[in-house]
């Protein structure tokens, strides 16, 4: 989760993103739900329900919990699981799996507070991914976001699906990658472009990027739409992101046979013919986490309307009541 607005670029270690990726677990089989078939995208091969991690799955050891220093160098302790299920950090509540950041402990400002980053067992090198968040993290100091990561980073790619920081308005979708690859502003999609240059590295880690136009893609407005359903595809084509809140979710998703032909122009669309996706994505583990301050959120707290400092956001626990994602299910489709 490296998106960096055009004009906030911070410098990033890049052996600390790759000790990030090799911590998030090597591919394990892990539990996996009845196969069915749904319909063809655009006259392509048929898409199986692979997998779909809803409930009390999250937390039967197909997902690794990320209890290192956090690379992007936010004030948190990410918890392993005991750590983390003990705390009630990483509970399970009316079909929903909760991950919360503390929100009891007063701080002192600097201190770190304890938060939850969990990453698939399981690696991927393509499919259709939908991710159905009843809520989101939110607030001053927060950093949030669900998005996927190769080994090796940048070469093995990084997709961000959802993300932000403090009480940004709107979702961004980056791409990161090794040198080589560039969107293609030309490419149809109902986001605002915010750069070409996927490249990144530990001194330019901006990636190419999407900002959505819908205020319920992010945040506060996320919530108040009772969260909604993110989309993407990564096939031969390139990776298209689609958002539908709650309200828009379309039918065929609901009923577990979607069909991305029918979704209309996603928000953010990067083509394979300007980045061979075969070539910059492989071995991807799906990743959520929220993290503090840090690189993004912590370079732009003064300009965010926040108050104080984002050390004493930290420190003050009534800053994260609103800091969770209540997530409903994640599900994961191929074309076999």
């Amino acid at each position: 989760m490296y998106s960096f607005p055009t004009l906030l670029i911070s410098v990033l270690s890049i052996a600390s993103l790759a000790q990030e990726v090799a911590a998030a677990g090597a591919p394990a089989i892990t539990r996996r739900s009845r196969s069915r078939i749904v319909r063809k995208d655009g006259g392509g091969k048929p898409w199986t329900l692979e997998k779909k991690f809803e409930g009390d799955n999250f937390l039967d050891g197909s997902w690794n919990f990320f209890d290192k220093d956090d690379p992007t160098h936010g004030k948190v302790n990410y918890q392993n699981a005991n750590a983390a299920k003990s705390k009630g950090l990483a509970v399970v509540k009316d079909g929903q799996l909760v991950l919360s950041v503390d929100d009891t402990t007063q701080l002192r400002p600097g201190d770190k507070r304890d938060s939850v980053r969990i990453s698939s067992k399981d690696t991927y090198n393509g499919g259709l991914f939908i991710a159905d968040f009843a809520a989101m993290p939110v607030g001053c100091s927060v950093w949030p976001a669900w998005w996927t990561v190769g080994p090796n980073w940048p070469e093995g790619g990084e997709i961000d699906i959802l993300e932000g920081v403090h009480n940004s308005d709107v979702n961004q979708y980056t791409l990161h990658t090794g040198a080589g690859c560039s969107s293609d502003p030309t490419a149809k999609s109902t986001g605002k472009i915010q750069g070409t240059t996927c490249a990144s590295s530990g001194s330019d880690n901006s990636g190419c990027a999407y900002r959505d136009s819908d205020p319920r893609s992010y945040g506060q407005g996320f919530n108040d739409a009772k969260g909604g359903v993110y989309a993407h595809v990564w096939d031969s084509a390139g990776i298209k992101i689609w958002h539908f809140a709650r309200d828009d979710i379309h039918d065929d998703i609901k009923a577990g046979t979607p069909d991305p032909s029918s979704w209309g122009s996603p928000a953010a669309f990067f083509p394979t013919t300007s980045c061979d996706v075969s070539k910059y994505f492989h071995d991807h583990v799906l990743t959520i986490d929220t993290t503090l301050c840090g690189d993004w959120a912590g370079a732009t707290y003064g300009s965010s309307g926040c108050p104080g400092t984002c050390d004493e956001a930290v420190a003050d626990p009534k800053n994260f009541v609103n800091a969770k994602w209540k997530i409903n299910y994640i599900a994961v489709y191929q074309q076999k």
